[in-house]
């Protein structure tokens, strides 16, 4: 019989079980199960109607406020104001207040809150972010997340696993996005359906923690159930002195079953962009230049790390934004932040004519902080470029890393860095 991969190993001891297989239902326990601001209430609404007084574990229920925060018009406060009620009445020690939070996909791993072996559920798509530690993490439904907090378990399907083996070495300014963009472009959007995209081969020691946070955020993008790495020295120098529990570093063995393989050579990888109006339109930058942009955003759970923020300045430094343009920089975190200002980031970012915000996820959904008009175009470093994503459906979004959104604010139009020189 064949082994298990990484994903099934995690799901098989929190069922209690020896082994699963996929298609197999489980139910599993649950390490962490949070919220942010757009989900929660409905969690909260649908908690109510179980009729349990208290969820299963204080400590182990996360809210974060982030998508429409500081709050944006009447109704962002409200959604806020039932979220902070209900972690005061619940006494939740995993509740973070805006000014001391960030955007949750980037606060949870930074925070040690999540650690590799855990299973981690959301009523955010983009939970799936996790899987970069080696932890099993996805995203679910409000209805569903209200039933784990007063049960602190989950019922899943067990994915097939996908593995994709990255060889290679990289190219100039290619970064984890550039490679998550080129391998949906490959699968497309439905390929990878309900899968555990499951990373491996030599070039992943290179592969820095930003990089794989941001490959495992976009595993849905592709239709994935998950994202994982194989945790190696990078996820565990990561995790010293930041794990607020024990981690446990599972493995997939060497036998294990995959519904497929994919080998991706990294030297074989450009820069990307998507075009409009799905992630998997990616083609290489040299197929987009001369694409004429209004806004650029660098930030989001995907790209909003103090390595983006680096590489944009790298590009932004000494340079300033063109006149046409309007650049918003989102840090990830309020520690992010401030580590952007101890290192110059921001005085970089302000001298080139751009715009730094709070911590949010706001011009992501269109929400705020940057919506768009119909007409125009913004190149961003999100994970989601549907019709209407960023604000009027007559607008554009095309989605690259750091390098790229920093050198096309420059240019006034899609660019990479060497277009610049």
């Amino acid at each position: 019989m064949a082994g298990m991969t990484i994903t099934e190993r995690i799901l098989a001891a929190h069922a209690g079980k020896d082994r699963v297989r996929p298609g197999e239902f489980v139910m599993v326990k649950v390490d962490i199960a949070l919220a942010n601001d757009i989900t929660a209430p409905i969690s909260i609404g649908e908690f109510r109607k179980i009729g349990v007084e208290r969820v299963f574990d204080k400590d182990r229920v996360v809210l974060v406020p982030d998508h429409s925060t500081p709050n944006k018009d009447i109704k962002a406060a409200e959604q806020s104001k039932m979220m902070r009620d209900f972690a005061r009445e619940q006494d939740l020690s995993l509740y973070w207040e805006v000014g001391r939070a960030g955007i949750e996909h980037v606060l949870l791993p930074d925070e040690g809150v999540v650690v590799p072996g855990d299973v981690v559920i959301g009523a955010d798509s983009h939970t799936c972010t996790y899987g970069a530690i080696g932890a099993f993490s996805t995203g679910m439904g409000s209805t569903d997340l209200a039933c784990a907090w007063a049960s602190g378990e989950t019922w899943l399907m067990v994915p097939k696993t996908m593995r994709f083996l990255l060889t290679g070495t990289r190219r100039k300014y290619v970064t984890g996005k550039d490679l998550i963009l080129h391998i949906i472009g490959k699968t497309g959007v439905d390929g990878c359906l309900y899968s555990a995209m499951e990373y491996g081969g030599d070039a992943v020691a290179s592969l820095t923690m930003a990089d794989r946070f941001t490959m495992t955020n976009m595993a849905i993008e592709a239709g994935a159930k998950n994202g994982i790495f194989i945790p190696d020295g990078v996820t565990r120098e990561f995790c010293q002195g930041r794990a607020r529990r024990t981690p446990v570093y599972y493995q997939s063995d060497p036998d294990a079953d995959y519904s497929q393989v994919m080998e991706i050579d990294l030297a074989n990888v450009d820069l990307q962009v998507s075009f409009p109006h799905l992630p998997e339109n990616a083609k290489p930058v040299s197929e987009a230049r001369g694409v004429r942009i209004d806004q650029s955003v660098i930030g989001s759970c995907t790209n909003g790390r103090i390595e983006d923020l680096r590489a944009a300045a790298d590009v932004l430094r000494g340079r300033k934004v063109h006149r046409d343009v309007r650049v918003i920089v989102i840090p990830g975190t309020q520690g992010i932040y401030k580590q952007a200002i101890r290192e110059g980031l921001v005085d970089v970012f302000v001298d080139a004519g751009a715009a730094v915000s709070t911590p949010t996820c706001g011009p992501c959904l269109g929400g705020h902080m940057g919506v768009l008009a119909a007409g125009e175009r913004a190149v961003a470093t999100t994970n989601r470029n549907f019709v209407g994503r960023m604000g009027a459906k007559g607008s554009e979004v095309y989605l690259a890393g750091p390098y790229v959104a920093a050198a096309s604010a420059v240019k006034g139009e899609l660019a990479s860095p060497d277009d610049l020189d």
